[in-house]
C-alpha cells in the first residue's frame, strides 16, 4: 500500500456539509408547519400521544416523499403501472435518501398466502427439491402449490412465409392440489343450518336470516320455480328435485308476472354470502355464515396444499411440505446439514434467510403459517427479514412502532438490529412509545402537545437526557412505572379450559378466573393467542376484540364506523318529517358535484392524481338543499364536524337530546377519543386510534368474558393510565376481563396473571406461572417475572 506524505487535513467537500434530512412547513392532517432537522446516519425516535402527528410527518410526509421522487425517475409507461402518492404538502424538504418503509400493514390474507410465499424462502426451497429431490418430478413450478397442471393439445396455425397448421401438444406439471386447490382445506356447508326439512317451502322451511316465506322474493322463486312442490316437506323430495333445488343450474323463471333468474340453494349461498368478507357483516350474518359452513383440512393433500407427486419427492426423507411444516429454528438446521457442493450458493441463501428469521425472534413459526394469521408485530418482523442482510448504505429505514407484540425479553433484540442498521451508515426513523426503545435514540422528536387538533406541533428536539428533564407529556411519564397491586379482586367462578392442544399448546389445562382483570402474558409464540382466541368454550357470552385491522375507506369514519350516524340521521328526520336517507354523504343526500366525498379526485395518468375540495358543496359533503334543515340549530355537516367530546355534551341535554347518540359518543370518550371528529375519514386515523376505536364499538355488546388482544397497542405512556382505568371500571361493571399483553404496567395492575412458555413454539406451549403480580415479582421463577421483578423496582 503506498504511504501518504502530505499530513495537511483534506479541504471539506461539498458533498460532506448534506448530514441532515430538513423538514420545512409540513402541514400534512394536523401537522402545524412543522419545522425540523433530522440528522443522518443516526437513530431518531419520534414520540408523542397518539393522534399527535408522528405518522403523518414520518410516513405521510418524508418517506411519502421519498417514494414519490424514486418513482419520478422511472419512464412514463413504468409510472402507468406503479402507486402515484401526491406530493406531500409541505414547503420544503432537503436531504432526503432512498426510503425503506417496514411498517405494521397486515400482510395479505389471501388463502395461498403463507409465511414462505412472502418471504421468498419457498421459492428457494422449491428450487433446492427440483435440482435434489428424489424421484425428480420437474422444475420449481411442479413444487409450488399456487401452480396447478395444465394439459392441452390441438392443432394451431403458424403464420411465418407461408400459412402452416402443425399439432402441439402443452404440458405444465404444477404442484397445487386439485381438490383444494392449494388452500388446504375445503369448505362444506352444512344443510341443516340452510332449512328445516321436516317443513315445506309454503310452512317456512328456510331458516337463513332475512328469508321470510310468505314476502320474500327469493323465496318466492325457489316456491313458485315449477322445479319443486312447495307445499311437500323437503325431506320427501325426489332425488331429481332436491338436485334442481339444492344444485340447479341459473335459469329465468316467470314469478308473479315478474322475470327472475332461479338458482340452486348452493350456488346461491355462496354467491351471496360466502363471496362477502365476513368481517364487513352484520353481526347476526356473521353468526350464520359460522355455523352454516365449516372448513375441513382437505382429505387430498391433508392440508399440505400440494399434489401426490409433489410429496413424494424427498430429500433425505424429507419432502416439501415435511420441510414447510417444520418449526423455522428447526428448518434452519436442516438445511445445514445438507452437503451438496452443486447448489452451495442456494443452501447459502436460504440458510441465510432462515437463520434471519431465529435471529428476529420468528424462529417459532413454520412456513407453511397463512400469513393472515400473523399479529402486527409479526407481519412487521417478516418484512424486516428481507433488509437484515441488505448491504445498502446510506438508506433511510422507517420503522414503525417495531415493539408492538414483542415481550419485554425480545425488545432488546430489536433494539440491537436497529442499531445495526444505522452503524451500517443508514438513517433509521422510528415512531415508537416504548421507553426501552426511545433510551437508545441519538436523537428524539416529540409531537404533541395533544392529540389531533390539539396536536401537530414539535414540543421537543435533543437527547434521551433532554427529553427526561424537558417538561412535555412524553418526558414527563418516561421513567413512570406501576407498582404492583396490594389488594386484589376475589374472583367470582372459573372459565375451565381443558386440553388445549391449538397450534402449539401442549395439552393445557387452566381455571381462568371470572370476575376479575387477568393478564394472558409469555414470550412472543409462547400460545397466548392460541390459548384466549383458540381455546375459551363457546357460548361464555365471549366479546373478543383482537388486533385485526379495522376496514373502512376515505368514505367511512367514526360516526358510520361505529354507526353513530344511525340515530343522528333518525333525530334529523324526525325533526324535520323527510326521510333518514337524506342526511347519509353515501346516500340521497350526497352532493351531486362529489357524490358525497367532499372533494374531487383528479386522475392525471402516471403523474400523481390531484385531490381538490368539491366547489359545489365546499367539502361539506352534502346538496345544498339537505344542509337547510336543521336539528337544535345545527345542520348535519356541522354535527359531523364537532369532536366526540363536544358532540357528547350536545346529543346529552336540552333539544338536541338522542340517548342513543349519547350512548355511542360515552364510550367514545371512555376509551380516550374525545378529541376525534365524528366526520374524520377513517384512513387518516393512527393505528392507536383505531384500536380504540374498535374497543369502544365492541363496548356495546353485551357479554360476560371481555377478550382483549393488546389493548396497549399504539398507545403512549399517558394513555396507558386511561386504559386501566377503564378495564377497572368494566370489571367493576360485573364483567370479566381477559388480556393478552407484554406492557408490564397491564401485569402490575392485573389481579390474576398466566405466563406461559417457557420459550417459543414448540419450546412454549405450557403453562409456567399462575398467580398474582405479587407472587409473580416474588418468585422471578420465569422470564416475565424478571422483567416485571425490573420494572417495578423490586
Amino acid at each position: 500500500m503506498a504511504t501518504r506524505t502530505d499530513t495537511r487535513a483534506p479541504a471539506p467537500q461539498a458533498s460532506d456539509s448534506h448530514d441532515l434530512i430538513r423538514v420545512h412547513g409540513a402541514r400534512v392532517n394536523n401537522l402545524k408547519d412543522v419545522s425540523v432537522e433530522i440528522p443522518k446516519r443516526r437513530l431518531t425516535v419520534f414520540t408523542g400521544v397518539s393522534g399527535s402527528g408522528k405518522s403523518s410527518l414520518v410516513f405521510s410526509t418524508i418517506a411519502a416523499e421519498s417514494q414519490r421522487m424514486i418513482n419520478e425517475t422511472y419512464s412514463a409507461f413504468v409510472q402507468g403501472f406503479m402507486p402515484t402518492p401526491a406530493r406531500p404538502e409541505v414547503d420544503v424538504l432537503e436531504g432526503l435518501t432512498t426510503a425503506i418503509i417496514v411498517d405494521q400493514q397486515r400482510l395479505g390474507a389471501d388463502p395461498r398466502s403463507t409465511v414462505g410465499t412472502v418471504t421468498d424462502a419457498n421459492a428457494m426451497l422449491r428450487i433446492l427439491f427440483s435440482r435434489l429431490g428424489e424421484p425428480h418430478i420437474g422444475p420449481p413450478g411442479a413444487y409450488a402449490f399456487n401452480v396447478p397442471s395444465v394439459r392441452a393439445s390441438g392443432a394451431i396455425t403458424v403464420e411465418r412465409g407461408s400459412k402452416k397448421t402443425v399439432k402441439a401438444t402443452f404440458n405444465r406439471t404444477g404442484g397445487m392440489c386439485p381438490r383444494c386447490e392449494g388452500r388446504g382445506t375445503v369448505s362444506d356447508i352444512d344443510l341443516t343450518q340452510l332449512y328445516d326439512d321436516s317443513k315445506s317451502l309454503s310452512e317456512g322451511a328456510f331458516t337463513i336470516p332475512g328469508w321470510k316465506s310468505d314476502s320474500q322474493w327469493t323465496v318466492q322463486v325457489y316456491a313458485q320455480s315449477g322445479f319443486v312442490d312447495p307445499d311437500k316437506p323437503i325431506r320427501r323430495y325426489t332425488e331429481k328435485e332436491l338436485q334442481d333445488f339444492l344444485y340447479g343450474e341459473p335459469v329465468k323463471v316467470k314469478v308473479n308476472g315478474v322475470n327472475l333468474t332461479y338458482e340452486g340453494l348452493i350456488p346461491k349461498i355462496q354467491k351471496s354470502f360466502l363471496s362477502k368478507d365476513k368481517e364487513a357483516m352484520q353481526p347476526h350474518i356473521r353468526a350464520f355464515v359460522e355455523r352454516a359452513v365449516t372448513f375441513t383440512t382437505c382429505p387430498g393433500c391433508e392440508g399440505t396444499r400440494l399434489s401426490e407427486a409433489a410429496r413424494s419427492s424427498k430429500i433425505d426423507r424429507v419432502g416439501i411440505a415435511d420441510a414447510c411444516a417444520m418449526q423455522i429454528s428447526d428448518l434452519a438446521a436442516w438445511v445445514r446439514g445438507l452437503d451438496e457442493p452443486s447448489v452451495a450458493p442456494l443452501l447459502t441463501a436460504l440458510g441465510g434467510t432462515l437463520d434471519s428469521f431465529v435471529e428476529i425472534g420468528l424462529g417459532y413459526l413454520s412456513l407453511d403459517r397463512p400469513s393472515g394469521t400473523l399479529s402486527g408485530g409479526e407481519a412487521q418482523r417478516v418484512k424486516m427479514i428481507r433488509h437484515l442482510g441488505s448491504s445498502l448504505t446510506d438508506v433511510t429505514y422507517v420503522f414503525d412502532e417495531p415493539t408492538i407484540g414483542l415481550h419485554p425479553h425480545d425488545i432488546q433484540r430489536m433494539n440491537d438490529l436497529m442499531l445495526r442498521l444505522r452503524d451500517k451508515g443508514n438513517t433509521v426513523l422510528v415512531v415508537e412509545h416504548k421507553p426501552e426503545t426511545i433510551v437508545i435514540a441519538d436523537h428524539i422528536v416529540d409531537l404533541g402537545p395533544g392529540a389531533g387538533t390539539a396536536g401537530g406541533t414539535v414540543c421537543f428536539e435533543g437527547t434521551v437526557e433532554g427529553l427526561r428533564a424537558g417538561d412535555t407529556v412524553t418526558g414527563r411519564h418516561f421513567d413512570d412505572r406501576a407498582a404492583v397491586k396490594k389488594t386484589v379482586r376475589e374472583p367470582t367462578g372459573a372459565l375451565e379450559i381443558r386440553g388445549a392442544n391449538t397450534h402449539n399448546l401442549r395439552d393445557v389445562d387452566v381455571d381462568v378466573p371470572l370476575g376479575v382483570l387477568t393478564v394472558v402474558t409469555g414470550v412472543a409464540g409462547s400460545g397466548k393467542s392460541s390459548l384466549v382466541h383458540g381455546s375459551i368454550p363457546p357460548g361464555e357470552k365471549v366479546v373478543s376484540v383482537d388486533q385485526g385491522a379495522i376496514r373502512g375507506s376515505r368514505r367511512s369514519n367514526p360516526a358510520t364506523y361505529t354507526g353513530l350516524l344511525e340515530p343522528i340521521r333518525k333525530a334529523f328526520a324526525k325533526a324535520n318529517g323527510v326521510k333518514p336517507a337524506l342526511f347519509s354523504a353515501n346516500s340521497e343526500g350526497a352532493c351531486p358535484g362529489c357524490n358525497g366525498a367532499g372533494v374531487v379526485y383528479s386522475d392525471l395518468a402516471m403523474m400523481a392524481g390531484v385531490t381538490s375540495t368539491c366547489e359545489e358543496c365546499e367539502g361539506k359533503r352534502f346538496q345544498p338543499a339537505v344542509l337547510e334543515y336543521r336539528f337544535a340549530g345545527r345542520d348535519i355537516s356541522e354535527v359531523l364536524g364537532m369532536s366526540v367530546t363536544e358532540a357528547e355534551e350536545f346529543f346529552g341535554a336540552g333539544e338536541a337530546r338522542t340517548p342513543a347518540a349519547h350512548r355511542i359518543l360515552g364510550r367514545l370518550s371512555d376509551v380516550g377519543l374525545g378529541y376525534l371528529s365524528l366526520g374524520q375519514p377513517l384512513t387518516t386515523l393512527s393505528g392507536g386510534e383505531r384500536q380504540r376505536l374498535k374497543l369502544a364499538t365492541h363496548m356495546a355488546e353485551k357479554g360476560g368474558v371481555y377478550v382483549l388482544d393488546e389493548p396497549t397497542a399504539g398507545l403512549h405512556l399517558a394513555d396507558v393510565q386511561q386504559l386501566l382505568g377503564l378495564l377497572d371500571r368494566i370489571v367493576d361493571s360485573g364483567t370479566s376481563v381477559v388480556v393478552v399483553e407484554h406492557h408490564q404496567a397491564v401485569m402490575a395492575h392485573a389481579d390474576w396473571i398466566i405466563d406461559l412458555g417457557p420459550g417459543a413454539g414448540h419450546d412454549g406451549g405450557r403453562i409456567v406461572f399462575e398467580g398474582t403480580p405479587a407472587d409473580l415479582v416474588a418468585g422471578r421463577a420465569t422470564l416475565t417475572g424478571e422483567h416485571l421483578a425490573a420494572y417495578v423496582g423490586a
